[in-house]
């Protein structure tokens, strides 16, 4: 489940105008329209916990993207092209588990990592996280193999190539646009969840970016200023991620297997 902070381009030009702005000036009602830039919010904003948030995001996010894909790209391959017993029945076994809402998982979630350690861990974080983008990404990867010809594999095999050797030097080059979205949506799935992260980082300390962020908001108080300056720092991250990988998906698009 994600943040309910989501940063549209609208809200993200809202922020870099709040995040600029003087504390006073930045939760004005009505907003102040004109006034002179200030940096304070940002001073603040790195002098507080808030950077340990990030790296905290930064190191359970990249461990969760890696993990789900060494996983979720060889079995994707394994369902496109094996034939081992019981395969229909463990696709669709993983392909119900992500129609399933995720709220109901987190009183069983907080239970099991209880007992077995795993809370106020970024082991944990990541294995939730893992668990829940390999599915996707088996069916992403899956569905893309299907349509690329299987004589490309055949002619490999026949001129002396091992099945591993198809794999990596054949198959996954041409699933690029594939690999491409199961990237981003592992990214995006790790990078912006905020509910099973309450539940399973519990010490301020190790509190990934969305829980930081919301540190800035009481219930009756609202540092905007530095939830700005916060809410643009991570906006850039993700648009300049989604900028390169579109251009990576759209070449990926115009690659063939087979020339004319």
């Amino acid at each position: 489940m994600r943040s309910p902070m989501v940063i549209t381009s609208n809200g993200f030009l809202s922020s870099r105008s709040r995040a600029l702005k003087a504390s006073k000036t930045a939760k004005a009602v009505p907003p102040v329209l004109f006034s002179p830039i200030s940096f304070k919010s940002w001073e603040k904003l790195f002098s507080s916990a808030f950077p340990g948030s990030l790296v905290s995001s930064v190191i359970i996010t990249v461990s969760t993207t890696v993990a789900t894909l060494v996983v979720g790209v060889p079995a994707g391959y394994a369902f496109a092209r094996g034939k081992f017993v019981g395969r229909w029945f463990l696709g669709g076994w993983l392909l119900f588990s992500r129609m399933m809402p995720p709220v109901i998982f987190i009183i069983p979630l907080f239970l099991f990592f209880n007992r077995l350690g795993l809370t106020n861990s970024y082991l944990g974080l990541i294995i939730a996280y893992a668990v829940s983008s390999v599915p996707l990404t088996i069916w992403t990867l899956k569905g893309y193999y299907e349509t690329i010809p299987v004589d490309l594999e055949e002619a490999a095999l026949i001129d002396g190539a091992s099945r591993l050797t198809v794999f990596t030097k054949i198959m996954l080059p041409l699933s690029t646009p594939a690999l491409a979205i199961a990237f981003l949506f592992s990214f995006m799935g790790g990078w912006s969840e905020y509910l099973v992260a309450r539940v399973v980082l519990q010490k301020a300390a190790m509190y990934t970016w969305p829980l930081g962020i919301f540190t800035y908001a009481g219930q009756y108080t609202l540092a905007a200023g530095r939830f700005a300056a916060a809410s643009m720092l991570l906006a850039v991250p993700s648009m300049a991620l989604f900028l390169y990988s579109s251009k990576w998906l759209v070449s990926g698009l115009t690659l063939g297997g087979v020339k004319g």
